[in-house]
Formats: C-alpha cells, sequence, structure tokens
C-alpha cells in the first residue's frame, strides 16, 4: 500500500497548482506569444512575437566571448520578460556553469528567478530541459548545449507546447568556422545575435551596448537582420536612438542639395 502523504506534500502540491493557475492566467492574458514591444521587430515575426509555447533557438554570430556574451544576454533578456511576474521562475540547464549573475541581474534575471542545473554532457542537459518544460510549472526553460540533433530539438518542441511552456536553446559553438545554427531544426525560431558598435556619447565614454540581431529562420516568415541597442534592466531591447536622428538628417541634406 503507498504511503499517505505528508501534510508538507500537500502543502507543497498545493503551492504548485496556485503557481500553474497563475502561469496559465498570466500567458492567456499575454496571448499565444510574447511581443518585442519593438513594432520593427514584432511586424516581421509570424507571431508578432515568440511563441510562448514554442521552441527558439539563439547563437552567436561569432565564437568570441563578446558575440558569445551578446547572444547570452539576449536569451536571458528574454527569459527575464517571460518570468516578470512576481513568484515566476525559470529553468537554466547547463554543462559548465561560466554564467555571470550580476550580469543577467542587471537585465532583471536575479537569482530568486532562475533555478540551474548541471549535466555532465549535452543529453543530460537536453533531458532536464525536456522535463522542466513538460512539468508546466515554469515560466521559461533555458539549455546550453553544443549539440542537437533534429529528433532532439523535436522532442525540445514537443515537450514545450504539451507545457505550454516557451524554451531557449543556445547553441555554443563546437568550432570557429561552422555556425551552429547551420543543421537542421524543429525550432520555431533562429537567432544569431553579435556585438556592434556601441551608441555615441557626446562626450569620452562608451554608450548603451548594441547588437546585431539576425533571424535566421522563422516558420511561416522571412528572414531579416536589425540592429538594436542591448536590454535594459526589464530585459527590453530598444532601436537606436541614432537611427531616426540619421533618417531625419539625411532627409534634409536631400532638401539642400535638391
Amino acid at each position: 500500500m503507498p504511503a499517505c502523504p505528508s501534510p508538507l506534500d500537500h502543502k507543497q502540491v498545493d503551492q504548485l497548482a496556485a503557481l500553474r493557475a497563475t502561469l496559465a492566467h498570466a500567458r492567456a492574458a499575454r496571448g499565444p506569444a510574447l511581443p518585442f514591444e519593438l513594432p520593427e521587430l514584432d511586424e516581421r515575426l509570424a507571431d508578432h512575437g515568440l511563441d510562448g509555447a514554442g521552441l527558439h533557438e539563439i547563437a552567436a554570430a561569432s565564437a568570441s566571448f563578446t558575440d558569445d556574451a551578446c547572444a547570452t544576454l539576449f536569451a536571458a533578456g528574454i527569459a527575464a520578460r517571460f518570468c516578470a511576474q512576481p513568484g515566476f521562475t525559470i529553468l537554466w540547464a547547463v554543462t559548465r556553469f561560466d554564467l555571470y549573475a550580476p550580469g543577467l541581474e542587471q537585465i532583471g534575471l536575479g537569482p530568486d528567478k532562475i533555478l540551474y542545473a548541471q549535466g555532465r554532457k549535452d543529453a543530460e542537459v537536453l533531458a532536464l530541459a525536456e522535463d522542466g518544460l513538460r512539468d508546466g510549472s515554469l515560466a521559461c526553460v533555458v539549455a546550453e548545449v553544443k549539440a542537437a540533433n533534429q529528433t532532439a530539438t523535436r522532442r525540445l518542441q514537443l515537450a514545450a507546447s504539451d507545457g505550454k511552456t516557451p524554451m531557449l536553446l543556445f547553441r555554443r559553438h563546437r568550432s570557429r568556422e561552422r555556425c551552429p545554427l547551420s543543421g537542421l531544426s524543429s525550432a520555431m525560431t533562429r537567432w544569431r545575435i553579435g556585438a556592434a558598435p556601441s551608441s555615441p556619447l557626446p562626450h569620452v565614454g562608451l554608450g548603451r551596448s548594441r547588437w546585431s540581431v539576425e533571424l535566421v529562420r522563422q516558420r511561416n516568415g522571412n528572414p531579416f537582420s536589425i540592429e538594436l541597442e542591448a536590454c535594459d534592466d526589464t530585459g527590453r531591447l530598444a532601436l537606436p536612438a541614432a537611427a531616426p536622428d540619421r533618417a531625419i538628417a539625411e532627409g534634409r541634406a536631400a532638401r539642400q542639395a535638391a
């Protein structure tokens, strides 16, 4: 005969059920996709945002530490927005723990928002991610791997759909010559992120970081690339302020030439 659950077990079950109900309500209020709240991005995405029950892949534009950091923060900013409400948490699974916690906190992903998991190899990390997705009590799952074939990504996509939980798969570089996104995948979107020159300042110093954001592939939509300012303390991206100024200046110059 199975043992009767203790009062603590009942309490944990009730808390988990309440969390799942809160998550379901938040997802219903948000809609099927999480928008970037940038028309320049959302209007070019087939779902007008990131599918909240789908797999999304992210890779650095190169194997450099700079691009790798940009891609990490891009993923972290999205995860921070998925778990923006109080009490929501994400799972971040890795094979090697090299995340810089203060950097994550600066974009809205504090220590109270993250559950870390570590596997010895990519297969274990993928299994951890799949379990987290199917549980349904997480706001988002992030996993870092160097190898994931189409079967593995198909399993993650199905688990994300079943658990109504977004999956961010960070594809790390295996070699400097080959892009991690070159293989087949079942992902809804595939992003390549790199560093770009920072925002100019009227004085000596560095302005807000900028990223080269390239959507390599999306279901039912076209690829595109755009330069954006890095995440703020809520995980939100921004259109570089210099872009409209440049357009105005170019228009003024054209009128003067005429």
